[in-house]
Parts: C-alpha cells; structure tokens; sequence
C-alpha cells in the first residue's frame, strides 16, 4: 500500500476489511484526527515548530484559506496500525510529563475510535513554552533592525 491503510486486528479479522470490500484510510486523515485531539487537551498552546507555525500562520492569512489541522503532525499508517510524531508548542505552567501523558491518551482514543487502527506509539516533542502574553510574532525574537 502506499500512503493510505487498511485497518484492522491482528489474524484478518477486521472492521474495514470484509468479504465486500476493503476501506482505505488516508495519511492524512489520521494526522488531522491526531492534530485535532491534540488541541483539545489544555496545556497545548499550539501544534509544529517555528517553520510549520510561521508557514501555517502566513497560510490562515489568505483570503477562503483553512486551518490546517495536520500541522506539527506527521504519521506512519500501515494494514492495521499507525504510529504517530506531533511537534508541539506547551503553555507555560503545565507540568510537561502530564501533558504528553494526556495528549498521547487523548490521541490514541480518537485515533483507534475513528479509524480501527491500533496507535503504536505517538511520539511528542515540545518545542517551546509559550508565556501568557506572548504574541506568538515574540517567540521568533525581536528584530534588531527597521
């Protein structure tokens, strides 16, 4: 398969596999599923690092453009399973660990509840803490020229 899946549980029983037919999964379908129950969970200011946040930011600008619920998050989709790297920005406060505890639960769940695919693993790097009050444009540091 290329870049989209069949799911299913291990010994060919499985929910989008049957004698009428096979269900594919795009890539990116999981990924947005993943983004989206990310940002669900308090203490995740935002998704990607620096590039992907100021490309994603540029990108929200233009005029009809939507929100781009894969963005800081790249996936591996194979017949039954999925594994899963988000690239996250926290807020400030929020104890790290428990953090990504949550997310990975919170991501799992919806994943695997969505699509049938078993989330082997959802690995996390935070990339920044985000302060209250901080414009997201401060993160990147100032200018030191006009």
């Amino acid at each position: 398969m290329t870049d989209s899946a069949a799911a299913g549980k291990p010994g060919g029983d499985s929910a989008l596999v049957s004698d009428q037919g096979r269900t594919t999964i795009a890539d990116q379908v999981v990924a947005k599923i993943a983004g989206i129950a990310t940002r669900d969970v308090d203490g995740v200011h935002d998704l990607g690092g620096g590039v992907s946040r100021t490309v994603g930011a540029i990108k929200e600008r233009i005029p009809g453009s939507r929100t781009n619920y894969g963005q800081g998050v790249s996936v591996e989709v194979g017949e039954r399973q999925a594994a899963i790297d988000l690239d996250l920005i926290a807020d400030y406060g929020i104890a790290i660990a428990d953090l990504a505890s949550g997310v990975r639960r919170n991501v799992v769940t919806a994943v695997e509840r969505m699509t049938g695919l078993e989330v082997t693993e959802v690995n996390i790097v935070v990339h920044d803490v985000h302060l209250e009050g901080e414009s997201d444009d401060d993160a990147e540091g100032e200018s030191r020229v006009e």
